[in-house]
């Protein structure tokens, strides 16, 4: 429910330009909304969780200084407020939880294992891959990173550089696969639409037959090449 098979969005802004999106995110519906919510909600408290008990794991080694209590609450927007609500987290009944487990477990199994599941809590739950073509300019590729950490990868490639678009074929498995390349002029390698999704064969050839109506001219010989 939280993710679908790739689907293709077409956006038009003028008749020069056209945006191809290929995405595994479903259609917003508001069970969809509360869920995503709900994740969200759920992977923020895991991960404050898992800092709050490697923070108390670091308060019990030799490497900390103790924490100080304040008569009055600091502002909001100074660095004393920072330790004032550390102090106050700590000496809660939660932190004297987490301050309980964090006495359980050694740094070797702790740091590996909540580098992991921080890691985990900062995958994305959908991919989302662009095709955005210019007539007389060229075409700009975009695909979104694993995880919130990074931002998604783009690259522009002018039409003067482009050679040829076509549609190939793959075996992946024991499965033919087919996708989008661009042939760059003075590049070995051709340069693959939607890399990640590798979306099935209607939407790779309503892709191709869109972009080269769009990028070059309507008289132009098309063919697909395998």
């Amino acid at each position: 429910m939280l993710t679908v098979a790739p689907h293709l969005r077409t956006r038009r802004p003028s008749p020069t330009t056209v945006e191809y999106t290929v995405s595994t995110y479903p259609q917003p519906t508001l069970p969809l909304r509360l869920l995503l919510g709900l994740t969200i909600l759920l992977r923020v408290t895991i991960g404050l969780s898992v800092l709050l008990l490697l923070y108390s794991k670091f308060l019990l080694s030799a490497y900390s200084t103790p924490l100080v209590s304040y008569s009055a609450r600091p502002p909001i927007k100074s660095s004393a407020f920072i330790w004032y609500l550390a102090y106050n987290v700590t000496t809660s009944r939660l932190g004297t939880l987490f301050t309980y487990l964090a006495t359980l477990t050694t740094p070797i199994i702790l740091l590996p294992t909540s580098a992991t599941i921080l890691y985990l809590l900062s995958l994305r739950l959908h991919t989302t891959e662009s095709l955005l073509v210019l007539r007389g300019l060229g075409i700009q590729t975009s695909s979104s990173s694993d995880t919130f950490l990074s931002g998604s990868t783009t690259r522009f490639i002018p039409t003067e550089k482009i050679q040829d678009i076509l549609v190939n074929e793959a075996f992946r498995g024991f499965e033919v696969r087919y996708y989008l390349v661009v042939v760059v002029e003075g590049e070995e390698s051709v340069v693959v639409v939607f890399p990640r999704l590798l979306p099935r064969r209607q939407i790779v050839e309503t892709v191709w037959r869109g972009v080269r109506g769009c990028l070059f001219e309507p008289d132009e010989k098309d063919g697909l090449r395998g």
